[in-house]
């Protein structure tokens, strides 16, 4: 810099940590061939421009640092605000909140919304609440997974970008409608709402049509415009409806008219969406327009409004940017909290100061050199105003007593749970878990060993690890309210055979639950306990090393059900047969009644002991064995004996049943025995769903999807473990079967074939039609079946046909006598479909010069074919104009100035001739030599084959998204909850 001459070399580099030389090498880089350098450096060493003076030269630096991120960043020390987590790509939603949070009036709305009693997980204006007041008092940025969960979305959905655009909307949209009926019920429309009077005004007779609308943003129309005023301009510009597209004004006929849009009212909070995605039909997608489009910090729209007042000027609030194109990005927002002209940038979690020049002219995008083939790919995509004769009530001061008390105490306290769950996840590895079970789950238990813990439903103390035996009895002694000496616990333990059976630990008390646990968690314990009827009595006395437990069960051949009786404890010369007096007692039997007794050893084995032994006398006796007592002098209707029921439980199995027609059918469940067949299964599910079994139709899910697949035969001859089997369910988890309810016998629907088609009805809707037919049938009796599952139109036909659609083209018509075998569809033709729909009522009544052509849509080229493909009716020499004015009249859904941008041509053996205005339709030209069948379409069931006849093609654009998208994967955004 010469301070004396005013001269200045100016320099701006953008570097990182990464680089060395901190930014200053660009202007030495003479080395490195920088034409650039060398004229710098030339221009340095210049003695007339004095920049190096006794070998002195003088720089002056200014340094300006972005926020990092990934590291620590206060940004409530440096800008007083907090910014918001990104999940994943949940960007553009903390654009749009930071937007909204800063709309004063509007935070107060939300936070007086009536939300006592609301769903905490299902709330969104609950959900809503807590960001606000989060970024409104903490310190740190503020997690938006709560939200999220409460639009009913799913951990995937915070992956997906979305329309800034679209989200704010549909959010407000849900904000509005709970607001209703409160104190604040008509915030948002007052604060976003605007009026625009759609009108046509005749040009040449005093007629005009009016229409007033609401709206809540205003899409602007960016290409080939320069400025936000050009758009507006553009935006009211009035179209001149004349020639072919006259208006037609009634008792006026077709007049030239003017058609446009006045705007009435404007918001005080105004949205402007930049329309930078739009679709592209050359491309056939969505393209990002990053052309440099400027807007101004105040805005006067008083020359656009129908009335204008001196009060429609607006301030900058906010600009929400996008970096990336349109398969996807990143958002920010900049905004200017209270209108003073400071302005900060929200970059997700981290806030940092900003100004004008970064807020506002760094996002005009495009490039000032428009020589550069590269453009920008950030800029604005959403600008938000606010009225400047509003923008204290709009912006109103909010402090912390300005939040209702209700909410501010609920919130804390939910921060000092989730504390105190913090907490205790930092210190669950000192920490282990204690499942306690009394007797009370083994009895009404039917399985093997005393209990299954998936549904015992165990008291769950969560204990520290260094605890002693004794503190644990302590706690659950004092919780199940006993006296310490009124309990005694037992470890369960896994044995060697897969049992899980309990085990003393009475000599270990003042060791730790840790190692008592052997340092596995959870510990799990059968609590013994004193009788509560008779608490003097203390409980049974016990010596570990001269006793043993056992458990007694009673096994009632008769009910086939199984009971727990109690525990017992034994001693090496104790007589195996004492224990027949205790169950005896327990159940009520005579003396004279004989019984017999078996060992549990494991699932699937069972032995029966000699009641004459003494224990001693056992090869092996541990505690926690199980005994089982059952009668010898009856006999049981399903089972015999002990051993016949255990071998027999261990062939049951849970199996889960679901509605195929319903995907919403939690299903029931039924424990059945995997020896059944198919037709005793049909059976079992008849009697829980109230049908016949020969009225249910079976099938596998997919192994892919929880969804139906492929039938199971009501012939299948193997069992339920077959069947399972068969598909790879061999695991230990309940199994899961689809059913459908039939309305005529199984056995009659598995002799008939399955044909899947279409239904095309007359507003062009299709919808899937399942026909089961004999295979002997004809066309015309597989129309007859077809009608018992659509509704044909009062003035319609009634009449009904059979098309083959093979890559949005019709190749065949079938006559109603073809044979049903003659239509089934080649394995190697995925896109073919077939395709019944009703014939016209002007084609059941074609005359002698009438006749029928193939008509299909495409784009670009013949072999981009798409929507559906239809047969039409001409008459023997019909201009093409003609036959255009009546194919507008098919075509309800498109309007006369979309139909004149379609293109007609005809399409012969691949080659296409476009089709002139002077052209005639003659059956000649659509017939070919080469064919077998040389007659055109006379009669709409005439069965004819079409691929290679010519075809009438109508070339236009496939029609854009309603909504622009950024990938082909994103979903409308959706919240799913109320």
């Amino acid at each position: 810099m010469n301070t004396l001459l005013g001269l200045t070399s100016n320099l701006v580099d953008v570097y990182n940590g990464k680089v060395e030389d901190l930014g200053l090498g660009p202007f030495f880089l003479v080395d490195k061939g920088w034409k650039d350098a060398q004229d710098r450096e030339e221009e340095i060493k210049d003695p007339a421009k004095g920049f190096i003076k006794d070998n002195k030269i003088n720089l002056k630096i200014e340094v300006a640092a972005d926020a990092p991120h990934g590291v620590h960043w206060d940004s409530k020390k440096y800008t007083g605000y907090v910014g918001l987590k990104n999940q994943g790509a949940t960007c553009y939603m903390n654009s749009v909140l930071q937007t909204l949070y800063f709309t004063s009036q509007l935070r107060k709305a939300v936070y007086k919304m009536p939300t006592d009693g609301d769903d905490v997980n299902k709330s969104v204006a609950l959900a809503l609440q807590r960001v606000f007041y989060e970024l409104q008092t903490s310190d740190c940025a503020v997690a938006t997974k709560k939200l999220t969960k409460s639009f009913g979305w799913e951990a995937l959905d915070s992956f997906m970008q979305h329309d800034v655009q679209e989200f704010c909307r549909v959010l407000l949209d849900h904000m509005e409608n709970k607001m209703k009926g409160t104190c604040v019920e008509g915030t948002i429309p007052k604060l976003l709402e605007g009026k625009v009077c759609s009108y046509i005004s005749c040009m040449n007779v005093d007629y005009e049509s009016k229409r007033s609308e609401s709206f809540f943003d205003i899409q602007l129309n960016i290409k080939g415009k320069r400025t936000v005023i050009e758009s507006f301009e553009d935006y009211i510009t009035p179209e001149i409806l004349e020639g072919d597209n006259k208006y037609d004004a009634g008792t006026y006929g077709l007049q030239d008219a003017k058609k446009g849009t006045k705007f009435q009212k404007f918001p005080p909070v105004l949205y402007l969406q930049l329309m930078r995605f739009q679709y592209d039909p050359l491309m056939d997608m969505n393209v990002k327009i990053n052309d440099r489009y400027e807007f101004p910090e105040t805005l006067d729209l008083n020359e656009f409004i129908e009335n204008p007042t001196d009060n429609e000027r607006f301030s900058l609030f906010a600009v929400l940017v996008h970096s990336g194109d349109n398969h996807g990005g990143h958002y920010v927002a900049y905004i200017s909290p209270k209108l003073d002209g400071k302005w900060f940038k929200f970059d997700d979690d981290v806030v940092s100061k900003s100004n004008r020049t970064e807020a506002i002219e760094n996002n005009f995008g495009g490039s000032e050199d428009e020589s550069l083939n590269v453009r920008h790919c950030t800029n604005a995509y959403m600008l938000v105003y606010i009225k400047e004769s509003q923008k204290d009530d709009v912006l109103t001061n909010i402090i912390d007593d300005d939040i209702p008390i209700n909410l501010t105490s609920f919130f804390e306290e939910e921060k000092r749970e989730e504390a105190l769950r913090r907490k205790e996840k930092q210190e669950a590895h000192l920490y282990m878990s204690v499942e306690a079970v009394t007797d009370d789950p083994f009895h009404g238990y039917q399985g093997n060993d005393l209990l299954n813990w998936t549904t015992a439903r165990p008291s769950v103390y969560r204990v520290k690890k260094e605890s002693s035996v004794r503190d644990m009895e302590e706690m659950i002694a004092d919780n199940m309210g006993y006296q310490v000496d009124g309990i005694r616990l037992w470890v369960f333990q896994s044995r060697a055979n897969s049992t899980i059976r309990p085990a003393p630990i009475e000599n270990e008390r003042e060791k730790t639950i840790w190692e008592v646990a052997e340092k596995e968690t959870p510990l799990k314990v059968f609590v013994e306990t004193i009788d509560q009827s008779n608490p003097s009595k203390g409980l049974m006395p016990y010596k570990r090393d001269e006793q043993n437990i056992i458990f007694l069960k009673y096994f009632d051949v008769m009910t086939d059900t199984m009971y727990y009786l109690t525990h017992v404890f034994l001693s090496p010369d104790s007589c195996i047969g004492d224990v027949f007096q205790q169950a005896r007692d327990k159940i009520g039997l005579p003396a004279n009644v004989p019984l017999a007794l078996y060992e549990e050893v494991h699932a699937g084995r069972t032995d029966e002991l000699t009641p004459t032994k003494l224990l001693g006398e056992m090869e092996e006796v541990f505690d926690g064995d199980i005994w089982v007592i059952q009668r010898t002098d009856v006999t049981g209707k399903f089972h015999n004996t002990v051993d016949d029921y255990f071998r027999d439980l261990n062939n049951r199995i849970s199996v889960q049943f679901c509605d195929k027609n319903n995907p919403a059918d939690p299903g029931f469940h039924v424990v059945l025995n995997q020896k059944m067949t198919y037709n005793e299964v049909a059976e079992v599910v008849a009697n829980c769903i109230d049908s016949e079994p020969n009225l249910i139709q079976f099938f596998k899910p997919q192994s892919h999807r929880d969804i139906a697949g492929y039938a199971i035969k009501s012939h299948f001859e193997g069992t339920l473990k077959d069947l399972f089997m068969s598909y790879g369910q061999r695991t230990k988890s309940p199994k899961k079967l689809f059913y459908l309810r039939l309305n005529i016998a199984i056995s009659e629907l598995e002799s008939k074939d399955h044909f899947r088609c279409t239904w095309l009805n007359k507003h062009r809707e299709e919808t899937v039609l399942s026909l089961y037919v004999a295979k002997n049938v004809t066309i015309a009796e597989l129309l007859e079946e077809a009608k018992k599952q659509i509704e044909l139109a009062p003035d319609g036909s009634g009449k009904l046909r059979l098309l083959e659609v093979y890559s949005y083209r019709i190749h065949r018509v079938f006559s109603n006598g073809v044979s049903y075998h003659n239509i089934q569809p080649s394995m190697a033709q995925q896109t073919t479909c077939y395709r019944v729909e009703e014939i016209p009522v002007e084609e059941t009544r074609l005359g002698p010069k009438d006749f029928l052509i193939p008509v299909a849509h495409f784009h670009q080229t013949i072999f981009q074919c798409f929507n559906h493909p239809f047969l039409f009716k001409v008459t023997e020499g019909e201009a093409l104009q003609s036959v255009r004015t009546r194919m507008l009249e098919r075509f309800k859904d498109i309007s006369e100035k979309e139909f004149e941008k379609y293109k007609f041509s005809l399409i012969t053996h691949g080659r296409m001739t476009p089709l002139n205005d002077d052209f005639t339709f003659n059956s000649s030209d659509f017939i070919t030599n080469v064919d077998k069948d040389t007659k055109p379409i006379t009669e709409a069931h005439l069965d004819v084959f079409l691929h290679s006849r010519p075809w009438l093609g109508l070339e236009h654009a496939l029609k854009p998204p309603k909504r622009s998208r950024y990938t082909y994967v994103e979903k409308p955004v959706k919240i799913h909850n109320q």
